[in-house]
């Protein structure tokens, strides 16, 4: 019972993943806010949750709505007076290749995934570091890190949900709380229609819920992305090449076409631990030698 006491929330709850999520999460002693849009379904998994013998409550909200999603994080508090993990799962397909894609799909898939995310860890943030203990997973996707055809908009909003983890994780640390991604791959009403029914069969949801412990518990890492399908779990990395140095001259462009291959050269890559650590390199690169951060920083 790893997560014994501990209070999560886990949006688009209702089925799928989100239910494959909330069912494990209390399994291991999480008392858990079952979020859907569907009041129903949101319902039936929380008495899934009861009849195990745990603790849940079940909440129609959806992540879109600023209001509804402060009433569902007041619900939590009141009932158990601290929240502790915040799963962002909730999300949704509007599948077509760029061409033929409208402007208010891409907008819609982008508020869901994005602006959703966005409002929910906002909602419970400050909660967070006042009891200077959190646990936040995105859901982000393989159609974001690398891409995918006929979903511009699904990898646009699952790549920003990984910026948005390693910024909030920096954030975060001094108040103990700990931010990872979660890319997974799982036979859900987004997946129907597109893979094989053998596929399907292997890709149970329930195989990639138990990843979710190693993101969520005490000794969770932070701005971690895993991948998980099918029983099978990887790490994904965003890294930076040694690169090389080519000047300011005239011909710059040219150099940098010239050794494109040397650039791109992943011998002693590395995983910047912020942001600025690119800015740091090239600067160290160029001469610059010592603080490079005014102001404090």
């Amino acid at each position: 019972m790893i997560l014994q006491d501990r209070v999560a929330i886990v949006t688009g709850a209702g089925g799928g993943l989100g239910r494959a999520h909330a069912l494990l999460l209390a399994r291991h002693g999480a008392k858990v806010v079952v979020n859907d849009m569907d009041q129903s379904v949101a319902v039936r998994v929380a008495d899934e949750i009861i009849a195990e013998g745990g603790q849940a409550i079940a909440a129609a909200a959806s992540v879109t709505e600023e209001t509804q999603i402060a009433t569902m994080v007041e619900r939590a508090m009141s009932r158990w007076g601290r929240i502790d993990i915040l799963i962002n799962n909730a999300g949704i397909l509007r599948d077509k290749s760029f061409a033929k894609m409208t402007l208010a799909d891409f907008r819609l898939v982008l508020d869901v995934h994005l602006m959703g995310a966005v409002i929910c860890t906002k909602a419970v943030w400050e909660i967070m570091r006042q009891q200077q203990y959190g646990r936040v997973v995105m859901t982000t996707s393989s159609s974001g890190l690398y891409g995918n055809f006929g979903q511009s908009n699904y990898g646009a909003a699952k790549m920003a949900l990984v910026g948005l983890m390693q910024t909030l994780a920096l954030e975060g640390e001094k108040y103990g709380i700990r931010v990872n991604s979660l890319a997974p791959t799982a036979a859900t009403q987004m997946t129907n229609g597109i893979l094989t029914k053998e596929a399907l069969e292997r890709l149970d949801p329930k195989l990639v819920s138990p990843g979710l412990l190693a993101l969520v518990g005490e000794n969770a890492p932070t701005r971690a992305i895993l991948c998980a399908g099918a029983g099978h779990f990887a790490r994904a990395y965003v890294t930076l090449t040694e690169g090389r140095y080519v000047g300011n001259a005239d011909d710059a462009g040219e150099r940098v076409i010239a050794r494109w291959e040397e650039i791109g050269d992943r011998f002693g890559e590395t995983v910047p631990p912020y942001g600025f650590t690119q800015a740091e390199h090239e600067l160290a690169s160029a001469g610059c030698a010592g603080k490079v951060l005014a102001g404090g920083h």
